[in-house]
């Protein structure tokens, strides 16, 4: 295989990554008015030590959730979801993590649309996980529509990033494009967004649009350590493909530079030992991946 053909079949970044980071949307929010005070301290103290056990002992939070969710009813049983549905996660265990959320939104009452769209998009992100693409599309679709509702436009550019990816998955990349578009209107600052778009545009041989794009993302994440060197591997590929050898050369070792160590660094390097070293020709015979 030529190294042209195996940039082209590079595949983009894991459908739950830069997604659903952290879970703030559903800890913090506010407690209901009819709710004793007492009442909402006890039921936000269970979560938080049910969240905190993820990372030692995802197994006990499963299990703490599970009889949780058996023993109580509207609130509490919303939370139990939410931390049965994050320990699955840890698990693995992706249809029954998807199933807990969407009880957990289903429960929720319908004017808290902000939840509501954080419960879809977690819902929708474990469905993709589990490898259930069109099952992943319409949670997705639906957590649009419940940020929007809300007026939650983070979480709704979130979300229409997280249905772009599986657009993509399902080889839709036109509409995959459109659903980006409308994440940049919503979160013009956002590098992933950007990068996306750069990502998706070179895979529709839409080289000069690419490039217009990867800058944007470059301009907004100069040196950022999470999405900097995914920018950079990227803007290395793109100029690849356009003939600038040089640029490539650039932006792949910046990579390695922003990130040693890491998995992007040595994809890298594998393409870095396939080009012409600065002022040598290339070889005539196709380099191997």
């Amino acid at each position: 295989m030529s190294l042209l053909l195996a940039l082209l079949l590079q595949v983009g970044p894991n459908p739950l990554g830069g997604g659903m980071a952290g879970d703030d949307i559903v800890r913090d929010r506010p407690p209901r008015p009819e709710q004793p005070k007492d009442e909402v301290n006890a039921s936000s103290a269970w979560l938080q030590s049910c969240l905190d056990q993820l990372g030692d002992d995802a197994a006990r939070a499963h299990s703490l959730a599970q009889i949780r969710r058996g023993e109580t009813r509207g609130t509490d049983r919303v939370l139990a979801n939410h931390c049965l549905g994050m320990a699955a996660t840890e698990l693995a265990l992706w249809d029954e993590a998807r199933a807990a959320f969407i009880a957990a939104r289903d429960e929720t009452p319908g004017d808290d649309t902000r939840a509501r769209a954080r419960f879809a998009a977690m819902a929708g992100n474990a469905a993709m996980a589990g490898g259930d693409a069109e099952g992943a599309l319409g949670l997705l679709t639906l957590a649009e529509a419940d940020a929007r509702a809300a007026g939650a436009v983070p979480l709704e550019a979130i979300a229409a990033t997280d249905r772009a990816r599986v657009l993509v998955k399902l080889g839709r990349n036109a509409e995959a494009l459109t659903a980006l578009e409308s994440a940049a209107s919503l979160a013009p600052d956002s590098a992933e967004v950007w990068l996306l778009t750069a990502a998706l545009l070179r895979r529709m041989e839409r080289l000069p649009e690419a490039q217009t794009a990867i800058e944007r993302a470059a301009a907004l994440a100069p040196g950022d350590q999470g999405v900097g060197p995914q920018v950079a591997l990227e803007a290395g590929v793109i100029a690849l493909l356009e003939g600038r050898e040089d640029a490539a050369r650039k932006s792949w070792q910046s990579v390695v530079t922003l990130a040693p160590g890491s998995a992007l660094a040595e994809t890298a390097r594998d393409y870095l030992a396939q080009i012409a070293p600065a002022g040598e020709t290339a070889p005539q015979e196709e380099p191997q991946p």
